[in-house]
């Protein structure tokens, strides 16, 4: 095993090790603070324009990225470096992915509804997702709660794994910042439809391999595999988001349940199409099914980035100057 896989596969491990035991801090996340510095130069620059939108998308996602890229160089011209790029790995893999707080959120739902408390699982739901809650019923919540389980599965675990097996730390660091632009400015209220233009469909793009993993991994994972690849299969290219589709019908298929349907954002109602429409409704419980396989695609998706990561940068043909530090 070359050194340069070697430290991937142990930062990477052990980063995702310390997701799984800590998950997000309440303060002074590196994430949180990327979206202050996002939103400070937004309040500068935007327009209602695609162009000053794309301006913001490649001054916050490219100065992540590119800052990611000049301390690893950094790191790497250190002497006994091996030790030191393992804890740079280790602490941005553990930075970018969010699946233990994903966890948290869907429980802390699932919890309320379970105990019979909507109004309870109503206050929490905002923080798992942008849906508007209040007009919502028991099952429309745990239906919002799995769909939104499975979706960022792939934005918060798996696309971070696949961008790193790519990329190293700047690829980690780089995907971050692009889905969470997608989220700050993506969406298409009237603020944000031309502004946002240029995030939503770089995170179309960054997210599409991620997306087609999770897909294949929920479906091997899953209970029902066959349901499964059914679903994905006929359902996937139905939903108006190219990546949330596949993603959220293979989760649909292996717990034998149905998703999408009507749904508000934002006081704007969508009327999406159904994804495995010969599943039943979703329950409370499902909330806990989905974490679980949740959680065993994140686990695949470290196993599958680390055995991938050789023919990845073969592939992209990175020189190996640049993996030394330009030594």
């Amino acid at each position: 095993m070359r050194a340069d896989h070697a430290s991937f596969a142990c930062g990477a491990a052990l980063g995702f090790l310390g997701d799984l035991a800590t998950g997000d801090p309440r303060r002074g996340h590196p994430v949180a603070a990327f979206g202050r510095a996002a939103g400070a130069a937004e309040r500068r620059l935007w327009r209602d324009h695609r162009g000053y939108g794309a301006l913001h998308t490649a001054l916050c996602a490219g100065g992540a990225a590119a800052g990611a890229a000049l301390l690893t160089r950094a790191v790497r011209g250190l002497g006994g470096r091996r030790g030191a790029e393992v804890a740079l790995t280790a602490a941005a893999t553990w930075a970018v992915l969010g699946g233990t707080s994903l966890g948290r959120e869907a429980r802390a739902v699932g919890g309320a509804l379970a105990a019979g408390d909507l109004e309870a699982a109503r206050e929490r739901l905002p923080h798992l997702c942008g849906r508007d809650p209040q007009a919502l019923d028991g099952p429309q919540i745990a239906r919002a709660v799995v769909e939104s389980v499975a979706e960022n599965t792939s934005d918060a675990v798996v696309g971070a794994l696949v961008w790193g097996a790519v990329g190293g730390v700047p690829g980690l660091i780089g995907f971050r910042a692009v889905n969470t632009l997608d989220a700050m400015v993506g969406h298409k209220s009237p603020r944000y439809r031309r502004f946002g233009w240029a995030a939503a469909r770089l995170d179309d793009v960054a997210g599409w391999p991620g997306a087609r993993l999770t897909a294949a991994l929920a479906t091997l994972a899953g209970p029902d595999p066959r349901g499964a690849w059914r679903a994905w299969r006929r359902d996937g290219r139905r939903h108006p988001s190219p990546n949330a589709g596949p993603v959220e019908a293979s989760f649909a298929g292996a717990l034998g349940v149905r998703l999408g349907g009507t749904l508000a954002y934002g006081g704007r109602v969508e009327h999406r199409p159904v994804l495995n429409s010969g599943g039943r409704p979703v329950e409370s419980a499902d909330i806990e099914r989905a974490i679980r396989l949740s959680r065993r695609v994140g686990v695949l998706a470290l196993g599958v980035s680390i055995a991938a990561r050789p023919v990845l940068r073969a592939l992209t043909g990175r020189p190996r100057a640049l993996e030394r530090g330009g030594g």
